[in-house]
């Protein structure tokens, strides 16, 4: 999993994406948007957090997370010492859904294999957390339900894909506050678990499951 890359030379291409994206037409959401979001944060971050879709704010100023579900994900990061310059915080598709309706199959298709994965593979992240249900599909078993697999880490190929609840849903739900909040405050222990096996060879990472196969 290794990248040979520089600081800068990640940031290049991280901006190359973005680039792509502004003006992408490959699925029906272009008509629609007031701007892409392409994601943001440091190019060589441990933790990659992949949300959704763009909101209303977030379509607005072509940033991701920049809404009331951003301010929240922002006290959880301040929870653990953390900024949003410390991580990548991105979503599974870059433009806004009209009405924030769900993203369709085709278009997370499209921008997944088309940007999702080469952000991914420049970033080269210890954990990806997924926040809420269409990100943690991409790694996951299709019948596995948030409700039951949060806070339960999936260790494959040198990297920990961590799945979370969405800030949105413990925002419209509060009971579920504590569990995000004690989810959120394992990530320092789990990326260090991470790094820590990263330099070690006594045992091989286990074989990844089919969801996998994107990354």
């Amino acid at each position: 999993m290794a990248d040979k890359r520089s600081f800068k030379e990640r940031q290049a291409a991280l901006h190359e994406i973005a680039d792509r994206i502004r003006p992408c037409t490959l699925c029906p959401l272009a008509a629609g948007r007031t701007n892409a979001v392409p994601g943001a944060g440091r190019a060589d971050a441990d933790i990659m957090f992949i949300g959704e879709a763009p909101g209303f704010y977030e379509d607005q100023q072509g940033l991701p997370f920049v809404g009331a579900s951003g301010k929240y994900l922002d006290e959880l990061l301040g929870k653990i010492g953390l900024t949003r310059d410390d991580v990548f915080i991105t979503n599974v598709v870059k433009c806004r859904p009209p009405g924030n309706r769900d993203p369709l199959p085709d278009e997370i298709d499209i921008c997944v294999a088309t940007y999702l994965k080469q952000q991914v593979e420049i970033i080269q992240p210890r954990l990806i957390a997924t926040l809420g249900r269409f990100s943690m599909a991409l790694f996951f078993p299709k019948d596995a339900r948030i409700t039951k697999i949060h806070g339960h880490p999936l260790r494959a190929n040198e990297r920990i894909y961590y799945p979370l609840f969405h800030p949105a849903a413990v925002l419209r739900n509060p009971n579920l506050r504590p569990a995000m909040e004690a989810d959120f405050k394992r990530i320092p222990e789990l990326v260090a678990e991470i790094s820590r096996s990263s330099k070690s060879d006594d045992s091989p990472p286990p074989p990844p499951p089919q969801q996998l196969s994107l990354f």
